[in-house]
Order: structure tokens, then sequence, then C-alpha cells
């Protein structure tokens, strides 16, 4: 089969999922293309039947804004006739669903299936947007089939979009060799001898409130001596930086931005932080777990579906500051209950979230569309 994937090519979530899910097709034999304005940060474009295509978008003193939307449907109809693309999966569905649409109306009578994985901020914040809804509503409901990374993203979707047809839910999933606890991996990861270290890893968006990660930092290292690691970089940054200064722990507070190979550094780690508004699944909280580190999170969103409160990681509700400490302190200050917790987190991430039980839904779906679009008529 061969598939197209426009995703955004950025740090965050949906983009991830989307680079990830590319690999796992291509080493079953799919043929991948991937649709997008720049290299996807996790994407290896050395794979073998993976392959790149840049959206060159022009400029014209006439275009403001420039139409990113439609370079995107024009790339993906030059795609689709050239290697002979099967389905295109649009990842988020702003633009993405949109110019995938639109360029198989441009590819008619030629057939091209369309899916679309919602992940988040596409339904809950922009989709929601009035400038917005419209069409967003019309993406979903023109595409042949429409997945959601959570059961609490579905039931978003469903209140405020009403789609006519069913939205399946496929988690998003990890690889267990990839992300695993690493025996010595603190090396070169700021953790002093004999301190703990605290990791974040985000796009300092407001929503990921990166100010209560401070916070929760600041309370437990008054009881236990620890380090905290913030990987990103994003709006909100700046504000956390001096926040740290304020408090004066800047010196234990280490702002490292953006880096593509964060499995190399989540399995330092002693505890994930992730006091988010809300999260419509949480990747990096299951990345974590699985490399054995328990999670602190808010009782938000999705991530109750991938972090068990008190099994595999600690949960309270929004703002509650600390109570995140309390729960920090206390697993980390219990050398037991840390091992018990730490084996719970690596084991349910490796049971429910597998790359093949995940990548094998996703192709179903794309063989249960082309089953059912239309012959195109006969040649004359």
């Amino acid at each position: 089969m061969r598939i197209g994937i426009a995703c955004y090519p950025t740090f965050g979530g949906s983009g991830v999922v989307a680079t990830e899910l590319g690999h796992e097709l291509a080493r079953r034999g799919h043929e991948v293309h991937f649709v997008t304005y720049a290299v996807p940060s996790r994407l290896n474009v050395f794979a073998e039947r993976v392959s790149y295509h840049e959206v060159a978008v022009p400029t014209y003193p006439l275009f403001t804004y420039p139409p990113y939307d439609l370079a995107l449907a024009t790339r993906i109809v030059d795609v689709a006739l050239h290697e002979g693309l099967d389905v295109v999966h649009a990842h988020y569905a702003l633009p993405h669903a949109i110019s995938a649409h639109l360029a198989r109306e441009m590819l008619l009578p030629r057939r091209l299936g369309v899916v679309t994985t919602l992940h988040g901020t596409d339904v809950t914040i922009v989709g929601q947007d009035r400038s917005y809804l419209p069409i967003t509503r019309f993406g979903i409901e023109r595409s042949d089939a429409v997945t959601a990374v959570s059961q609490y993203l579905r039931k978003v979707t469903e209140e405020v979009f009403t789609p006519r047809q069913e939205i399946e839910v496929v988690p998003n999933f990890v690889d267990p060799e990839r992300w695993r606890p690493v025996a010595g991996g603190r090396e070169g990861c700021y953790a002093h001898a004999g301190s703990r270290l605290l990791l974040h890893v985000s796009n300092f968006r407001p929503v990921k409130r990166v100010l209560d990660v401070v916070e929760v930092f600041d309370r437990v290292r008054k009881r236990v001596p620890c380090c905290l690691l913030m990987v990103g970089d994003g709006p909100d940054r700046p504000a956390a930086e001096e926040l740290c200064r304020r408090k004066g722990i800047a010196a234990h507070a280490h702002f490292v931005g953006n880096t593509p190979a964060v499995e190399t550094i989540v399995p330092a780690a002693d505890l994930y932080l992730l006091p988010s508004d809300s999260e419509s699944f949480g990747l990096s909280a299951l990345e974590a777990q699985a490399c054995g580190i328990p999670v602190l999170g808010y009782r938000a969103g999705g991530l109750p579906e991938v972090v068990v409160d008190g099994e595999t990681g600690f949960l309270r509700e929004v703002g509650d500051v600390d109570g995140l400490a309390e729960a920090a302190v206390g697993v980390l200050l219990d050398d037991q209950r840390y091992a018990v917790v730490a084996e719970a987190s690596r084991e349910r991430a490796t049971r429910l979230f597998t790359a093949e039980e995940m990548v094998s839904r996703y192709v179903a779906i794309y063989e249960r569309v082309l089953a059912a679009l239309p012959e195109p008529p006969a040649e004359p």
C-alpha cells in the first residue's frame, strides 16, 4: 500500500505520532510519503520505503498570508499522481484534512482515500473557534474514516461537531525497545550525585502549565535533593526561567530547548511532570512510563487513560500543586513503593499501547476505506 502522511513537522505530539506511524508502516512493507513544509523532527529520511516531499509555499505581494493549505493540496496531488498514493492520512484536522479532501477532488476520477486522525487542540481549541468550527466539521465529515487518540477526545468531538460518521479510537503507541529503562542512563543529564531528577518535556504553551512544573519542583527540592530538567521551547519558557530565578532555584533547573533525541534523556529521570490543563492523550507521559518513570499530572482530558493514579503515577485536580508535590515526595522517599510504581508503569505501557496493535488497526482502516471507494470509470 502507498500511504501519504500530512502532518505538522514540529516537536508536538501530532507530528511525532505521524512520524512514528510512518516508520512502523514502512517496516511492514508499505511505501510511506510524508508531505509537509519541513522534515518532521523524528523522521529518518534514510529509512527504507520512507520518502519526504517538501511543500513550497510561494510568496507574492498579493498574499498577506501565504496559502499553505492550497500549496499542500497541490503537492498531495503531485505526489499521488507520481507515486501512486492509495490513501492520505491527515494528522490534525486543520489544514491537513481540508487539503487532503481538496486534493482528492482535484484527482477525480482517480481514487484516493482520506483518513483523518484528531490529536487534541485541533478539536478542543482551534476547531471550536467560531472562525474554524464549520470548516473543521466539514473536514471531519468529508474524511472516509476518522480516528481520535483517546476516548476523551472522541467524546469531545462528538459533543462539539456531532459528525455523521463514527469516530474510532486508536490510541498512541510506544516502541518498547526504543523507550525503555537504561542502566546508568543518568550520566550527563544534569542530576548531581545523590539527587533525584524531575523531567518535563513540552512545547511550553500555556496549556502545559510549565509554571506549575516549577512550583512543584520548588516544593519537592525542599524535602528531597533533586534537579529539574526542562526539555522543549515555547512562549512560556521565559516566564518559567524567571520564576526559577525569583525562587533562587535557577542553578538546579536546566532548560535545554528542543532535542530530537528525547529517548536518550527520559530514562535518566526519576519522575516525569505533566501538569497540563488538558491532554488529549499525553504521548510524552506514555513514553516516560515505558521507560519505567512514574508520571505526575492533573486529572484532566485523556491523561487518566494513560496514567493510573496510585498505580503507574499520580493524578491530582488541576491546579493542585501541593498535592502533586506531596505525591512526588512520598514516592521518592519510599524506595519500595517507587520500584512497584516504576515496574507497573513499564508493564502497562508496553502491554496496552504497542505499535503492533495500533499500526494493525490503522492498516485495517486503510484497507476498509479502499474497499469502500467506488471504482473509477473504465478508460474509453
